[in-house]
């Protein structure tokens, strides 16, 4: 977080220092700009016309559906910046796929302090990543997380931004909540081509201690005015929540659901009732949007990696048959379990893949039309598991990654509206692959560390371990 800093503007006093005479006139303007609201070193490198239309706005595919398919999550490093040659080729990359739809969040995760001082704006790292997202053709999603300092208590000013966890997984406070819907409303003005907004991330900062559960109903009044401020800046935009993390638990925990549970654990009935105040209570809604992981909040894979993914499966249906007929949208699902680092880095490039696959059958057979990929790109380097592409630090990077030809390919398949359909798979295989099709492809994926030869479709397949295998079909 705080990638990419702020200019203090110190050396563009220093001339004017050596002037001499003009020393004293200097200070006294400098002290009465610190006297005035939203003036002085508090407000470098800031402006009050944060509203003013950023760049070039662009029209995608997917801007006036609620759906906008498969895609990424842009993190703290992305191919925003870099070198010219590396950034271009990941540009060309998604434009070839058909603009992969992309998320960036307002603050953190790539993107500074949008208000730092109350009424003064700062969207530069902002603007660079819309500017990428518009370069390379994708539908552009604003998750409208995190809140500025002065909203949760802290201190204003450029240079006072606390970027640790904590303070970053600060919600705003209530008396704040409507400044964070005019600065959502702000942001809505400055990149009129963004049409689709998810408010806040993960209910982080939303925990009631007194009561041992979700604040519900201060995350949903906060949404509530983020969708209200939104729609009086176009009525056509489309505003989407709750995110919470779909969390599953052991079974015999106290906090288990009774009756939603399967072979990969029990829901956490919290999130469940929060869940259910939330739609009831929402002011609207275009889209719904969830969180979660195959494996338990133990990181225990039940029964296994592959199996667990059917989690996905049980939460889809379970929420759209409450939210009907809105489209269900993951904005972030993980299969890998993280290290204390809050890395995922302990399985082979090839399983990883595997799983991925797994998991993204298991959220279309649930419902699901739009799926992220939370891509965990480095600023340098070549080691980078599971990233879509290589560090485009150096002219060489940008290079695409398996797991880029994942995510890529799953979207142009299996886009919004696109009817699955049953393949048979001789029973004997059925245990060992997972299967995806519509009339012209089939997705299959080999489960097991070893080779497999399997009857799918009418036809005799030989798969590599944990291999991922496009099968063309002809339409019936």
């Amino acid at each position: 977080m705080g990638r990419h800093g702020w200019n203090s503007g110190v050396g563009r006093w220093r001339l004017t220092a050596l002037l001499g005479v003009g020393v004293a006139a200097l200070a006294l303007v400098v002290t009465l700009l610190n006297t005035l609201p939203g003036g002085g070193s508090g407000t470098e490198g800031t402006s009050r016309d944060g509203d003013k239309v950023h760049g070039t706005p662009t029209a995608t595919p997917a801007a006036t559906q609620p759906d906008v398919g498969w895609g990424f999550t842009h993190t703290q490093f992305s191919a925003d910046e870099g070198s010219a040659a590396a950034v271009e080729r990941v540009e060309e990359l998604l434009s070839e796929a058909g603009g992969l739809p992309q998320i960036q969040h307002l603050m953190g995760w790539g993107a500074d302090n949008p208000e730092p001082v109350e009424g003064r704006y700062d969207f530069e790292a902002m603007d660079l990543r819309v500017d990428f997202m518009r370069a390379s053709g994708g539908t552009p999603v604003i998750t409208l997380c995190c809140a500025p300092d002065w909203m949760k208590g802290g201190e204003a000013g450029v240079d006072n931004t606390d970027w640790s966890q904590a303070s970053l997984e600060t919600a705003p406070e209530r008396e704040h909540y409507q400044d964070f819907a005019d600065l959502a409303a702000t942001v809505a003005k400055r990149y009129p081509d963004v049409r689709h907004f998810i408010v806040w991330n993960e209910f982080k900062g939303f925990w009631n201690d007194a009561e041992a559960r979700w604040d519900h109903e201060g995350y949903t009044e906060l949404y509530n005015l983020v969708y209200k401020a939104l729609k009086k800046v176009d009525r056509d935009i489309m505003v989407g929540g709750p995110y919470l993390v779909m969390d599953s638990l052991d079974p015999r925990s106290e906090d288990a659901s009774a009756t939603f549970k399967g072979p990969w654990g029990a829901m956490d009935q919290r999130v469940l009732d929060a869940f259910e105040y939330w739609n009831k209570h929402k002011a609207g809604a275009e889209f719904v949007v969830v969180d979660g992981s195959s494996y338990t909040q133990d990181d225990e894979l039940l029964p296994d990696e592959f199996a667990a993914t059917d989690k996905f499966t049980a939460v889809g249906d379970w929420v759209r048959a409450r939210t009907g007929d809105l489209p269900l949208w993951w904005a972030e699902y993980y299969v890998e379990p993280a290290d204390g680092n809050d890395e995922r880095k302990g399985w082979s490039e090839t399983r990883r893949v595997a799983v991925q696959a797994a998991g993204m059958i298991a959220m279309v057979k649930g419902g699901a039309s739009s799926g992220f990929y939370w891509n965990p790109e480095k600023e340098k380097g070549s080691d980078c598991p599971g990233c879509l592409w290589t560090p485009t630090d150096s002219r060489g990077g940008g290079e695409k990654l398996p797991m880029y030809d994942l995510v890529a390919r799953f979207s142009q398949e299996f886009p919004p509206g696109t009817a699955a359909e049953e393949v048979p798979v001789a029973a004997a295989d059925g245990s060992e692959v997972r299967v995806l099709a519509t009339d012209e492809v089939i997705l299959v994926v080999n489960t097991l560390d070893r080779s497999i030869s399997a009857k799918i479709d009418g036809k005799d397949v030989t798969m590599q371990a944990y291999e991922v295998r496009w099968l063309e079909r002809r339409a019936t």
